[in-house]
């Protein structure tokens, strides 16, 4: 695959002549090879020879001889630089060394993904290494029962994610006792997912496990594997609670990779009060799919959205079938809420070769041996530095050339970074944001440790400086009892209900078919008021589907087929108060503030749009519950007078607040490691606990995750990108307003002629 030849051919089509806006292409890297380690039986050796490893990289030697010692270790190198062998090492040669005269069992492994099919894959090269023996299963959402007792009662290498960890191998740990008390290693695989709530989350689970496998005598050495990110030894170190030593010199190989920018061209049509409208993210990256599956280029599409991947997936199959109808079905999509018969399947079909183009959400972001793709698109940022280049490093696994294409979104955040590239490109990636001491998230894991085993004194600094107060705060509300030997769960509850690690909010939302009860899928319940509402559009595997009810109290939404021109958007009105203000900076009369705040959300309509032209067609009440949040966000002010100064007139006030709200949202990523849908705003012209213009960006879930405070130490930065990226959307928005002139339809005050 030739890089330049290829991106000239996409580039050159009809109506693209100003989407590639930039091309980097890095070059190719040889790899430092090293020798076994001595203290590596043959038995290991020989395997990973037997399976194409002829000897280790420099970097995997140098963490397994880490881990071997007893050394808590992270490895955070580049993707598809065989991290794995870096645990796999000092673990399966544990297991080896230490099974008994009958080959009984000996040491054992703990291994964590955040992933069901990140798992799976690891289960399968584990057994694809061919280790009499070896006893490794799964235990997790997908497992049958029948597999979980096996697992339970003979696994050496057991394979799981911090949800099962979380509600069934810690609270039932008296029946793993043997698995626990033999525990030699824990493996934390792409730890960097772990950030924001989730990873505080994951922190505390982490440390109920410790304690949990010291009541068996067993203290385990830590081994996490991270994409490339900013002080990993930190991050690693506040997720274990240990000291963690960093191997970041990467000694693997690496084939020539492009990144290529693209911004979608504007569209005749009209968005919300007369905006000009790019085509959508999702409509380009289903043309550019098309484009290399008819050039036999194996492509994966990274889409945001459920509903956006099945677009993507459709529109290319619609498309392909107009050029060639035998390459149809080898296009498909992959996401979350699938079957997992279903997803199983599409993993195989995507590494052998079966399938030319996928389109997926960022669950194939992690580190799935995909091996054979040529080409990674990305329907917009995926967040953070980091992940952009996870998702692009799914292409070229080992020496082989590979392409990647960042399409922007119609977002200030994208469309500053495509017309940036080096706030992309000449930047270090980010370190991980999470606060393992989130009173929301150290209470719940206290009840849960104490319902494993009663708390105690000698417990307490393991969970972190808060844990006291929080314990206290807990045995005076009466979810915990204060006895002589420690603290105990009294509650008839299961105690780890109590924790929602993926802040998902409740019971899944299943979306089941009205005429004969099938379950299509599932969505959080977080989110179920805007996406599973009565009237959204729903698709599944290619298949529109029209909500008819959304039931709360039993979680459940009803579908029915349905073939509309049209897609669903909700809209939401939010109010924000003031509980405290902890911090506060100056910059004249301006003021940047860092506090408590509770917020008030209600979805109170959503709007159609055309497909595919994203204009909108009309808009539908809905009468849905308030939602309240507590929780930490920064919020600046301007007086009056400086506003009437810059010569913005009060009419515009509200209107110019919400532009610096979205454009401050959007821009945060770039100085925390959030997610954009990890964070919320509201802005105001004159707010009652201010008395000023304000503006306000929260964390989005309970009492904060760490981005808020990120923010504020990082204001003076993070606001004048924000300036930058505003200034650049009115230039291009003008042009744009130029090259397709106002229909009949009225346009807002103050708009560009």
């Amino acid at each position: 695959m030739d890089l330049e030849t290829l991106m000239g051919r996409l580039a050159g089509a009809p109506g693209r002549d100003d989407s590639l806006l930039h091309l980097e292409v890095m070059p190719s890297r040889p790899a430092r090879e090293t020798s076994w380690p001595e203290w590596l039986g043959d038995p290991v050796r020989e395997a990973f020879e037997e399976v194409g490893v002829p000897a280790p990289w420099t970097h995997q030697r140098a963490a397994a001889d880490l881990a071997h010692a007893g050394r808590h270790t992270v490895v955070s190198t580049g993707t598809s630089s065989g991290k794995s062998l870096c645990y796999l090492l000092p673990g399966l040669e544990a297991i080896e060394s230490s099974r008994g005269p009958k080959r009984q069992r000996g040491a054992s492994v703990l291994y964590l993904a955040p992933t069901k099919a990140l798992a799976q894959d690891q289960l399968a090269n584990l057994k694809r290494l061919g280790l009499p023996d070896l006893r490794c299963g799964t235990h997790d959402g997908d497992s049958t029962p029948e597999m979980r007792e096996w697992t339970r009662d003979h696994g050496e290498y057991v394979l799981t994610n911090p949800d099962m960890l979380h509600r069934s191998l810690l609270p039932g740990h008296s029946r793993w006792s043997r698995f626990f008390g033999a525990l030699r290693y824990v493996v934390v695989d792409e730890c960097h997912h772990y950030r924001g709530v989730f990873g505080a989350h994951v922190a505390q689970i982490i440390r109920r496990l410790r304690r949990v496998a010291a009541l068996y005598g067993a203290h385990p050495t830590f081994v996490l594997a991270s994409a490339t990110v900013a002080e990993p030894e930190v991050s690693a170190a506040r997720l274990t609670g240990h000291d963690v030593v960093a191997v970041t010199d990467d000694g693997s190989p690496r084939g020539r990779t492009a990144l290529a920018l693209w911004e979608p061209p504007f569209v005749p049509g009209r968005g919300e009060n007369g905006a000009p409208v790019r085509r959508s993210a999702t409509s380009e990256v289903a043309d550019l799919l098309t484009d290399l599956v008819v050039e036999r280029v194996r492509t994966l599409a990274f889409v945001r959205s459920r509903r956006g991947v099945e677009t993507v997936a459709l529109t290319a199959r619609r498309l392909l079938a107009e050029v060639d109808a035998s390459l149809v079905d080898q296009v498909a999509a992959y996401r979350g809420g699938y079957l997992p018969e279903e997803r199983r399947e599409l993993e195989e079909a995507l590494r052998s070769g079966r399938l030319l183009g996928l389109a997926a959400t960022n669950a194939l972001e992690l580190g799935i041996d995909i091996s054979g793709l040529d080409a990674v698109l990305l329907a917009g940022f995926p967040g953070t530095r980091a992940a952009l280049w996870q998702q692009v490093g799914r292409a070229g696994r080992g020496a082989r050339d590979a392409l990647g294409v960042l399409v922007a979104r119609d977002d200030p955040l994208d469309t500053y970074l495509v017309n940036h590239p080096e706030a992309l490109l000449g930047q270090p990636v980010e370190a991980n944001v999470f606060d393992p001491d989130n009173p929301y998230v150290l209470g719940p894991h206290l009840c849960a440790a104490a319902a494993e085993s009663p708390l105690t004194i000698a417990d307490l600094p393991l969970f972190g400086a808060g844990a006291r107060t929080a314990v206290d705060a807990l045995t005076e509300g009466g979810l915990l009892r204060r006895r002589p030997h420690g603290w105990f769960w009294t509650d008839r509850r299961r105690a780890s209900d109590l924790a929602d690690i993926r802040s998902s909010g409740g019971t899944p939302v299943r979306l089941v078919e009205s005429d004969t009860g099938r379950v299509l899928g599932t969505v959080d319940h977080s989110s179920s008021h805007a996406t599973a509402h009565a009237g959204a559009v729903y698709l599944h595997q290619g298949e529109t589907w029209l909500v008819t009810e959304l039931d709360l109290e039993d979680s459940v939404a009803v579908v029915v087929p349905a073939d509309p021109d049209y897609s669903t958007s909700a809209r939401e009105v939010t109010d924000i108060e003031i509980l405290d203000e902890r911090a506060a900076t100056s910059w004249g009369e301006a003021r940047l503030s860092l506090g408590s705040v509770r917020v008030t959300h209600q979805v109170v309509s959503f709007l159609k749009r055309a497909v595919p032209s994203g204009e909108v067609i009309g808009e539908e009440p809905l009468d849905l519950p308030e939602r309240l949040l507590q929780t930490t966000a920064v919020w600046w002010t301007l007086p009056q007078h400086v506003l009437a100064e810059s010569g913005l007139s009060e009419a515009d006030l509200p209107g110019a607040a919400h532009a610096a709200e979205h454009a401050s949202i959007g821009l945060l990523p770039l100085f925390a490691t959030c997610d954009r849908w990890d964070i919320g705003g509201v802005s105001t012209a004159l707010h009652e606990d201010t008395g000023q213009a304000t503006v306000f960006v929260y964390d989005g879930h309970p009492g904060g995750a760490g981005f808020a405070e990120r923010g504020y130490e990082r204001g003076a930065a993070w606001l004048r990108a924000t300036r930058d990226a505003i200034a650049s959307r009115v230039a291009r928005t003008h042009a744009a307003a130029r090259a397709y002139p106002r229909s009949a339809k009225p346009a807002p005050p103050g708009w560009p002629s």
